[in-house]
């Protein structure tokens, strides 16, 4: 049975649509996982931090099916496919066959992974996904999208490929450093500042509950951000339209992560400086009113996220490292901007140069 305070969404995709389990106590709740395995064989895919905490637990809950294991390296750097097909060696060595389920139990590198064996496995087998960060709690678990990097690119070589289900354990919670859990707190930010002004105030009142790993607050802010993404994905899975404001800051933050080598910052870190720069570039176009601008580098401070790029990278290679995007059309790239807080657009016409003082002024400042 789920406790009272545990929350249940769905994210409506007709057939494949798909229940959002959010709340503590979740591995050991055989109920979540058991309607959405339709085979005997499942294959449990972690990492060497996460297993060690969790996998047994998993591992009671499904005694009945005939379970393996792949335990992968922890860390961005390893979300490669040289380390994905040590997933497909797993499979293929206990002759899964197209029947199978995967479950990814660890955060969105195992996620990422894990999904796109399972797109790519004998053309796409079912797969649950288990997040145990909080970015991956409200970002990278929910919408489909998987995939592994590239040294020239993030995220460019992947699919759409939909879990069956998405437990959302909050205890798993209590296990993850500081730094993981305010990288997390970036993607959250995130929904307030695209759609929904009143959940940016609300998280203005209650990030320090969030930072203190309040289950209350924690489940809520899951919820709430959870919600808003079904919504986008439920009306553009494939990101023709809407789900890129989904993007806000990335476009920056991917340029980051691949020009400071991936690891070294964390994506939710990344992130939050690439929303800094959007709200900044946003501003400088007289959309978004000084006032915002403060409010939106203010709580990302205070969620001990950072604003400023990192001082290596020189606008120039900046520029470079943008244009190698995924979200770049035959027409350029598309960055998403702020009009205010909570209502974000996509924008391939944006002022280049205004772009280019941006670039230049936030990374001298960083440097200076």
């Amino acid at each position: 049975m789920l406790g009272v305070m545990n929350k249940t969404l769905h994210l409506d995709l007709g057939e494949r649509g798909y229940p959002i389990f959010i709340g503590p106590r979740l591995l050991g709740q055989a109920d979540c996982y058991r309607p959405y395995i339709r085979g005997r064989q499942v294959m449990l895919v972690s990492n060497e931090t996460v297993a060690p905490l969790y996998l047994d637990s998993v591992r009671q809950t499904l005694s009945e099916y005939q379970l393996a294991e792949v335990i992968l390296p922890d860390g961005e750097k390893y979300k490669t496919l040289e380390v994905l097909q040590r997933i497909y060696d797993g499979l293929l060595q206990h002759r899964f066959n197209r029947n199978c389920s995967l479950i990814a139990l660890g955060g969105g590198v195992v996620g990422d992974m894990t999904g796109f064996a399972a797109a790519t496995y004998q053309r796409g087998v079912d797969f649950i996904q288990i997040p145990t960060t909080l970015l991956a709690q409200v970002d990278s678990s929910v919408g489909g999208k998987t995939g592994v990097n590239h040294p020239l690119g993030k995220n460019m070589i992947g699919a759409f490929h939909q879990p069956r289900a998405v437990l959302a354990d909050t205890d798993t919670l209590a296990t993850l450093d500081a730094r993981q859990l305010s990288a997390g707190l970036a993607e959250v930010i995130k929904y307030g500042l695209i759609m929904d002004a009143e959940f940016f105030a609300w998280l203005e009142t209650h990030i320090e509950r969030l930072l203190a790993r309040d289950t209350e607050a924690l489940v809520y802010a899951i919820e709430r951000s959870c919600r808003c993404k079904a919504e986008i994905v439920a009306a553009d899975e494939r990101e023709s339209g809407q789900r890129a404001l989904l993007n806000l800051g990335h476009t920056f933050g991917h340029a980051i992560e691949t020009g400071m080598g991936y690891g070294n910052w964390l994506h939710g870190e990344a992130v939050a400086t690439g929303m800094a720069m959007a709200a900044d570039l946003s501003a400088r176009h007289g959309w978004l009113a000084a006032a915002d601008l403060q409010r939106v580098r203010e709580l990302l401070t205070r969620a001990r996220l950072p604003v400023e790029p990192p001082p290596e990278l020189e606008p120039r290679r900046f520029s470079e490292l943008m244009a190698v995007d995924k979200k770049a059309l035959d027409s350029g790239l598309r960055l998403v901007l702020l009009h205010a807080v909570g209502e974000a657009v996509v924008c391939g016409d944006y002022d280049a140069g205004l772009l280019q003082q941006t670039l230049a002024d936030r990374v001298s400042m960083t440097g200076s």
